[in-house]
């Protein structure tokens, strides 16, 4: 499917990853009306997997014989497009859907320790949720890295769009408790999950999710300008490390991996999907943490 023709593509709730990180971003810097048309067009089309029973966005389409109405982590990050729309658009229905996502998102994808999971099903005939999983994660009440990379993104760009310091106190409960797991390795690129049970036997052999750090370092720098000058700067020396990590162990020599920047990513573990490979989402989040870097204030 063609990039402009996925602004009509009903059928993801990625439509905002796909949309926001190509002509949001291409919007940003040229103001060019054709990249706006594209975003509202796209914004208009997510509003459709909008149930105002559940006060969400419905995830996945496939796998009704495991789940009803499925609310992924990741579903987050697709806030920014509707965010993004009700501003060029002055329409507040955009922004009232991303509010009403994020606030039932708040309310039951995390457990007591700011952990979250990564999967809630809720029922769409009365709102309630029927269960809480981790599809991508080694089991439901582990630590999937990239979801917890999803969250402290998406609350912390849901804070910088709506001002509530719910937002801004949940990304902040996030990264603390993230970055202290007992298990996070020196380098501070999290295992593929942080519970995976052979970190204790066999740590060397666990993958990496180079993709989780880089979002988290982007997330981090953005969290930091919101945070008091103390915890800021905790929060840019987790992202400075990130970087500082990734930029010496992690990249790749110029002209291998097809162009990719980063290795030692994971994509699926269970599905033994993209098991230590190179990934596009996370040479893009590693690309923005170093612009964001550049742009913290110290």
């Amino acid at each position: 499917m063609a990039q402009g023709s996925r602004q009509h593509h009903s059928g993801s709730h990625d439509i905002g990853f796909m949309i926001c990180c190509s002509f949001g971003n291409g919007y940003e810097l040229t103001k060019d009306e054709t990249y706006r048309n594209v975003i509202l067009t796209a914004a208009n089309t997510l509003t459709k997997r909008f149930n105002p029973t559940t006060g969400c966005i419905l995830s996945w389409s496939w796998g009704k014989d495991k789940w009803k109405f499925p609310v992924i982590i990741d579903n987050m990050m697709n806030l920014e497009l509707l965010y993004q729309a009700s501003l060029l658009s002055g329409d507040k229905h955009f922004y009232d859907i991303a509010l009403s996502h994020a606030i039932r998102t708040l309310e039951n994808h995390f457990r007591a320790d700011n952990s979250t999971y990564h999967v809630v099903d809720y029922d769409p005939e009365n709102g309630s949720v029927r269960r809480k999983m981790t599809f991508q994660g080694h089991h439901d009440e582990s630590v999937w890295s990239r979801g917890q990379g999803w969250a402290l993104y998406g609350f912390t760009m849901s804070y910088r769009y709506t001002h509530n310091r719910k937002f801004l106190k949940k990304a902040q409960h996030i990264a603390d408790f993230f970055f202290s797991q007992k298990d996070l390795p020196e380098d501070f690129i999290p295992y593929w999950d942080m519970k995976d049970p052979n970190i204790a036997i066999q740590p060397t052999l666990v993958p990496r999710d180079a993709s989780a750090a880089a979002i988290m370092a982007s997330a981090l720098y953005e969290l930091a300008e919101y945070s008091s000058r103390k915890v800021a700067r905790r929060y840019r020396g987790y992202a400075d490390k990130i970087l500082t990590s990734l930029c010496t162990k992690y990249l790749n020599e110029p002209g291998t991996q097809h162009g990719f920047l980063l290795s030692h990513s994971t994509g699926n573990w269970p599905a033994n999907d993209e098991i230590d490979v190179p990934l596009n989402y996370a040479d893009y989040y590693f690309l923005e943490a170093i612009s964001r870097s550049k742009n913290s204030l110290r």
